[in-house]
């Protein structure tokens, strides 16, 4: 797993790294990370399984379900 997390921002068209991030389970079952970049904006990342329980565990996230 990666030292960070990093997703695309709609605001400044880049990839940047995620912070405060949150990671929460949609209806469907999959998973989502929520955060902000350090600009203030909102950003969001899909993820699977593996990949969101690894960030949780590495302390990259907080659980949030």
């Amino acid at each position: 797993m990666a030292k960070e997390l990093i997703a695309y921002c709609l605001k400044t068209k880049k990839k940047e790294p995620m912070l405060k991030a949150t990671i929460n389970k949609t209806a469907r079952g999959g998973y989502v990370a929520q955060g902000v970049t350090k600009e203030g904006h909102k950003m969001a990342l899909i993820m699977s399984e593996v990949n969101a329980l690894a960030a949780v565990k590495d302390g990259l996230a907080k659980q949030g379900w």
